[in-house]
């Protein structure tokens, strides 16, 4: 209508999430036991410096606390390729032969296919020279530089196909035994920020206390602090425990490449709640009792189960579970694909436990969402003055 002023369009832009981070910060370790971490409370406005043993004190009686129990796999593989797909060199060259049947460095990301079959997405290098059709082959020697014609092959992938970003699929020959072949051979794929090869302590410390389904690439980090005694202190203190799986993929650290939020798409993740867990959120809701999230893998579960994702829901699909009319939770499995920034309104969580994460990520942006841009930034840089420890191995913030 003539005279009527135009919507104005506020778009958020990802340089608003940006802080200074001095490198000594981003922990290249974990502490010398679990519940050593620190932890910022962030309370009504207010910010107080703890230790994450005194986490049990700071929950209420009633309060439901809320888990992710993926499990990482060792999903980095060290192998060889057969070159039968890769470009030819020179005769001439005397190191052609070993070229083109050379190292191969494979993270699988995500498994494609239910069931048995072991079909995967991975990321390889060299990336631009493993074409489809290439065959790998990863055995207990293939960490080794120089791989022996003669190395048992305890695995076997043919590529199949190459993807938008590089990605690669790959299916793997049927073995009886495919996961216990993958503890033998595969290396835990820590984070790029951690800047050393992993260990075996790594194979312990990267990994929660309550880690049942194998599945993700990355541990969901704030439930790294949790320790037996931890948890038995919880339940004392009459603290309802939940849990849900959420199979961690590279997506959740996926840089943005655009300069305004909006525009980012978030990649998809599979998750899955039980109906004991579903039926706990319910009676917490109607109760009026806390739901509290640890981590922000499983702020996405649960906000993406209650609809945050506007999601299709037909109702032949499997994943569509039967809850009543006004239950939290509308779906029970599925593929979670919710990216929260400022702006949403959360459904199902009333606090979170969560580390501290990088500049002008999604995982900042959604802590973002749930505290407020200026609280949580003023939050980090009271964090970096301190000498808090940053990202995964790092300290924590409890949020309510």
């Amino acid at each position: 209508m003539q005279g009527e002023a135009s919507p104005i369009i506020i778009f958020v832009l990802v340089s608003d999430f940006d802080f200074p981070l001095p490198p000594e910060l981003i922990a290249q370790h974990p502490p010398a036991e679990r519940a050593a971490s620190r932890l910022l409370h962030m309370c009504a406005g207010s910010l107080e410096d703890r230790r994450f043993s005194e986490f049990p004190e700071l929950l209420r009686a009633g309060d439901l606390l809320v888990f992710n129990d993926t499990r990482v796999l060792p999903a980095r593989l060290f192998g060889h390729r057969s070159g039968s797909r890769a470009q030819r060199l020179s005769p001439h060259n005397p190191a052609s032969r070993q070229f083109l049947q050379g190292r191969v460095e494979v993270l699988l990301t995500r498994k494609l296919a239910a069931g048995g079959e072991q079909l995967w997405q991975a990321l390889v290098r060299p990336g631009k020279k493993i074409m489809p059709g290439e065959r790998l082959y990863f055995g207990l020697a293939d960490g080794a530089a120089g791989n022996a014609a003669g190395d048992a092959t305890l695995l076997e992938a043919e590529v199949l196909d190459r993807g938008e970003f590089g990605e690669r699929t790959l299916r793997f020959l049927p073995v009886p035994d495919f996961f216990a072949r993958l503890e033998r051979l595969g290396h835990i794929p820590l984070p790029p920020y951690i800047d050393r090869e992993d260990t075996a302590e790594d194979r312990e410390r990267y990994q929660t206390v309550f880690a049942r389904d194998p599945g993700s690439v990355a541990a969901p980090t704030a439930g790294l602090h949790f320790t037996d005694e931890i948890l038995a202190r919880l339940r004392s203190r009459a603290v309802e425990t939940a849990t849900v799986t959420l199979h961690v993929g590279l997506g959740t650290f996926s840089p943005i490449r655009t300069e305004v939020v909006e525009e980012h798409k978030i990649h998809t993740e599979s998750y899955r709640i039980p109906d004991e867990t579903a039926e706990k959120i319910a009676r917490a809701k109607r109760d009026a009792r806390r739901v509290v999230a640890v981590g922000t893998t499983t702020v996405r579960t649960l906000e993406y189960a209650a609809g945050g994702g506007n999601q299709s829901r037909s109702q032949s699909d499997d994943h569509l579970s039967a809850q009543p009319q006004g239950h939290p939770i509308v779906t029970l499995s599925g593929e979670a694909d919710i990216f929260i920034y400022p702006g949403y309104s959360f459904r199902v969580v009333d606090a979170m436990l969560t580390n501290f994460h990088l500049p002008k990520s999604t995982l900042l942006m959604m802590v973002s969402a749930f505290a407020g841009r200026e609280r949580v930034l003023a939050a980090y840089n009271h964090a970096v003055r301190e000498r808090y420890r940053f990202f995964s191995y790092g300290d924590c913030m409890f949020i309510e």
